[in-house]
């Protein structure tokens, strides 16, 4: 199937290694293809974006993935963005994702290994911290589970709970965010088996179950998601490879399909997109095959709003390729490329 939801992509890159910064691209609404439209650098390693709405209209959040880890704010009503104020920080070191949720901006902070609430004015930038929940424990693995890792924090899809994604600890952290006063109070955490090094999640349309990406052990943890209790439970595991397979790989990202048919997950070292089938209620995956990406390194994967689509932005080889989906089967098929060097995130607005 070809073709995309008119608009644009907006595409984050590490501009420490010489990233542009953060590039628009228009889309082609009868192909998907992208078109460079233009790039602002004015914060370092924007690696991670995110859309909303303030007053006046869209607005584009980035975090700024360094030691001191920041937030920034863009206007993008116009062709280029226009920053909202000075970056604002958030309290935590590398943010490497970031969410909306209640009026909050939400992000999840890597190095220090916690996750951070920041209130929105009406226009849309963010103020400094309301809370910061910094998480504790380990894993075994010797050098990136020597202390907790924060790599993701989403909203469920109730919005009444916050998910913060755990690689450092083998968990998922659950959380309430108090509308009023921007407290998160942890409510509770489930366990991934030991080593998995989980780096992102991703709901069910139903917002019955989730499935759980681990980057140090590549498979996909499936669990049920109960949002009256506030609660995850495991409830199965598929590896994202074949029996026997022993390659060195970090998967990145997962993708669920919008009638809730597939899983597509990022696979960095292999370079590819698995494609899982899911059976009707969402509880079993099966892996299907594997198809190239198009690029290396694939750190993120979105899917367009038209569903479409897949989009990877491909860090090492240094573009955002897309690829177009069989509707039948669910296998992408890489169908165009657009250089960015350090290509890490793509976002649409």
């Amino acid at each position: 199937m070809s073709g995309s939801a008119a608009g644009r992509a907006f595409i984050g890159s590490f501009t420490s290694a010489g990233g542009p910064g953060i590039v628009v691209a228009d889309i082609d609404p009868r192909t998907g293809a992208l078109t460079w439209a233009g790039a602002v650098k004015s914060v370092a390693d924007p690696s991670y974006l995110a859309v909303g709405h303030g007053e006046a209209g869209p607005v584009l959040y980035a975090v700024s993935e360094t030691v001191a880890g920041a937030v920034a704010a863009y206007d993008i009503t116009g062709a280029v963005p226009r920053p909202l104020g000075e970056p604002v920080r958030v309290g935590g070191d590398e943010p490497t994702h970031l969410a909306l949720a209640q009026g909050y901006l939400l992000t999840a902070n890597y190095g220090s290994g916690s996750v951070s609430a920041l209130p929105l004015t009406a226009e849309g930038p963010p103020l400094p911290p309301s809370a910061v929940l910094h998480h504790e424990g380990s894993g075994p693995h010797p050098e990136r589970q020597r202390s907790p890792h924060a790599h993701q924090i989403v909203p469920d899809p109730t919005g009444r709970w916050v998910l913060g994604v755990d690689l450092g600890t083998d968990s998922v952290r659950i959380c309430s965010l108090d509308e009023r006063t921007g407290e998160l109070r942890p409510h509770g955490a489930t366990a991934l088996p030991p080593g998995t090094g989980p780096r992102h999640l991703a709901f069910h349309p139903s917002g019955d179950h989730a499935y759980v990406l681990g980057e140090l052990r590549p498979t996909v943890t499936v669990c049920r998601w109960d949002p009256a209790a506030g609660v995850l439970r495991t409830v199965g595991e598929t590896p994202l490879f074949p029996d026997g397979t022993d390659v060195p790989v970090q998967p990145s990202a997962p993708v669920v399909a919008p009638d809730g048919r597939y899983l597509w997950a990022a696979v960095r070292g292999t370079d590819t997109v698995a494609v899982l089938a899911l059976d009707a209620s969402g509880e079993r995956a099966e892996l299907v095959t594997a198809v190239p990406c198009g690029g290396r390194w694939p750190r993120d994967l979105v899917l367009d709003p038209a569903g479409r689509q897949l989009y990877a932005a491909n860090e090492r080889s240094g573009e955002v390729t897309w690829l177009d989906l069989d509707t039948a089967t669910g296998v992408p098929r890489p169908a165009g490329s657009l250089p960015v060097p350090a290509a890490s995130s793509v976002a649409f607005g």
